[in-house]
């Protein structure tokens, strides 16, 4: 039984194969190819734009894949939402759907846009958002170059951004957030019925996330002399249980933990300071709670 999942292709491209390969798959792809290799005769691996997962998925043509949560919402895909996985093109944070004009405008918000034009690649989500707001606007379709449409082809865009650095390069001000979005990875309501597929999904969601929670971690082990131990150990986090191993000279011990890689810089030395000795950071390719 093969699992077609949906890999989207574009900006979330090369970060999904990262995390495919942390979570131990090797995964490949030709110059010209849509189907990747991955070394797992159970899976079947199809590169499509974010955008067309969710309808893919709902449909039954894959059983699962990875998109945005933007994109079911703006499709109202009938999915299964299997897990939320915390990464965009640049880092492991959410992104931003804004509602954007020029630098130079008198809009302030979107109550000034009655009667405009705005541009989107999301507009379905937009119509329903300014629809609820009770502000009558013209939303219409973007091909691609969004940032330059305002002032002269639109008065607005609604667009997505990781840092705004694309906005404001473009002399473009953020007014409003319309919508935080990060990926998903989904199944179809059938597939998931399916116990074979449902395990393989779990399983593969399993992985992912452990993979992803690696990213922002990473392993510390040290030597500690038994009279410094209590002092070593109180300046690790509390959140983090360490796991303590006698040595052959039993005045001393191994200690070992895994810890936010945001506060090793400042921990190591603490550690130092402490006694602790030996002190090796390393990475990690999963971390399962």
């Amino acid at each position: 039984m093969k699992l077609k999942i949906g890999i989207p292709k574009g900006s979330l491209q090369e970060a999904t194969f990262r995390i495919f390969r942390k979570a131990g798959y090797q995964i490949g792809l030709n110059d010209r190819s849509y189907f990747p290799y991955i070394d797992d005769p159970e899976l079947e691996g199809m590169l499509i734009r974010a955008q067309e997962i969710p309808r893919y998925v709902e449909e039954g043509i894959l059983d699962a894949g990875l998109t945005g949560r933007d994109w079911i919402m703006e499709q109202g895909a009938k999915v299964v939402e299997v897990a939320e996985l915390k990464y965009a093109k640049g880092g492991l944070r959410p992104v931003r759907w804004v509602l954007a004009v020029p630098e130079n405008s008198k809009i302030r918000s979107s109550r000034d846009l009655e009667g405009k034009k705005i541009a989107t690649e999301l507009v379905n989500y937009t119509r329903d958002y300014f629809r609820k707001k009770k502000i009558r606007v013209k939303v219409e379709f973007s091909w691609g170059a969004t940032e330059v449409k305002p002032p002269f082809l639109a008065d607005a865009i609604v667009e997505l951004t990781e840092t705004g650095d694309s906005l404001r390069a473009n002399k473009l001000k953020v007014i409003e957030t319309l919508l935080e979005s990060t990926t998903l990875f989904i199944a179809n309501k059938k597939s998931w019925k399916v116990p074979g597929k449902r395990k393989k999904i779990e399983d593969l969601s399993c992985l992912f996330a452990g993979a992803l929670l690696a990213e922002e971690k990473v392993g510390l082990k040290m030597n500690v002399s038994r009279k410094n131990l209590k002092k070593a150990l109180s300046v690790l986090p509390a959140l983090h249980t360490p796991t303590i191993s006698n040595l052959t000279d039993t005045n001393w011990v191994a200690v070992e933990v895994v810890a936010d890689e945001k506060i090793i810089r400042d921990l190591i030395p603490r550690l130092k300071e402490a006694g602790a000795t030996g002190i090796v950071e390393y990475p990690l390719n999963k971390v399962i709670y």
